[in-house]
């Protein structure tokens, strides 16, 4: 297993997001290839993606830091595993790279927010140190096809 940080969006990774995001949710299509490259060049966000043996792309998240009036913070998001690799560890690998390019960037803290039912998943976060907190959280569509 690998975890790469993702450098240019190719051909290879936009196929592994056709198949990935489908698996994560049917409320948002995948990104196009467009979509994954402003993602890459974006400053404050870093997209990682973990390879099996074969070098075939299994998994993927997506980290952004950034800086706000009190600290610098930073949340995961997409966090996706391919339902061919769950079990092997590989979402804990890509977890801990997670945690440490955060460390690195300064941040305090690392926040996310993950479905109850994604239990699995759920289980993972709580492994790796997260902690689950009591919180309100709110959105607000800024458009009427917006699900985030």
């Amino acid at each position: 297993m690998q975890i790469d940080i993702v450098t240019a969006a190719d051909e290879e990774l936009y196929e592994a997001f056709q198949r990935l995001v489908p698996q994560l949710t049917d409320n948002n299509p995948p990104p196009s290839l467009d979509d994954l490259t402003a993602l890459v060049r974006d400053s404050s966000s870093t997209l990682m993606v973990a390879r099996n043996e074969n070098d075939d792309i299994v998994g993927a998240l997506t980290l952004a830091v950034y800086r706000v009036p009190t600290g610098v913070r930073s949340v995961i998001e997409d966090v996706i595993m391919d339902i061919s690799a769950r079990g092997e560890g590989i979402g804990e690998a890509l977890m801990l790279r997670a945690i440490e390019v955060a460390r690195e960037k300064g941040a305090g803290n690392i926040s996310l927010t993950s479905n109850s039912m994604r239990v699995a998943a759920n289980k993972l976060y709580l492994r790796v140190g997260f902690s689950k907190r009591e919180t309100n959280v709110y959105s607000y569509a800024l458009n009427k096809n917006s699900n985030q």
